[in-house]
């Protein structure tokens, strides 16, 4: 792994009503009414076939403004001691890859229209992948520290 670098062209780009960080919900569920878009690149169109077959998909993005240096012990809001990055969701990442679980309006041609979006206007998408709740859903799943404080 040592020098190893990895490119990723991204595959799009989202719109979001988000122009600063101030304004952006913490998780997209937060603001479920939130309406958004995400432009993929016009020769990637066929790709979003039968998407809109799904109720919600998880958007793989990049943080591609912050540029505040990297911290692997962080303060969450949620929390009064300090946590590893790993076990928080912070922007503020060493891959700076964002993941939100999103509502599907709709699909037309390029564009994917969703609500309850979480990320800065411009932001450039990376990948596109269904949520299916048989699959990506551990109802029984802990909360870790969420809970322990």
């Amino acid at each position: 792994m040592k020098g190893q670098n990895i490119t990723f062209n991204p595959i799009g780009i989202i719109h979001t009503p988000f122009d600063g960080t101030t304004k952006i919900p913490r998780q997209g569920s937060f603001k479920p009414e939130t309406r958004c878009r995400a432009v993929l690149k016009a020769e990637l169109a066929a790709g979003l076939k039968d998407l809109e077959t799904f109720s919600c998909a998880f958007l793989l993005f990049y943080f591609h403004n912050k540029e505040e240096p990297l911290k692997l012990i962080q303060h969450p809001p949620m929390s009064n001691k300090p946590r590893g990055v790993f076990a928080i969701r912070s922007p503020l990442r060493p891959s700076k890859i964002g993941l939100t679980v999103v509502k599907i309006i709709s699909v037309d041609n390029n564009v994917l229209h969703f609500s309850g979006g979480d990320m800065i206007d411009g932001t450039p998408l990376q990948d596109i992948k269904p949520y299916i709740s048989e699959t990506d859903s551990y109802p029984d799943a802990g909360t870790g520290w969420l809970t322990q404080d």
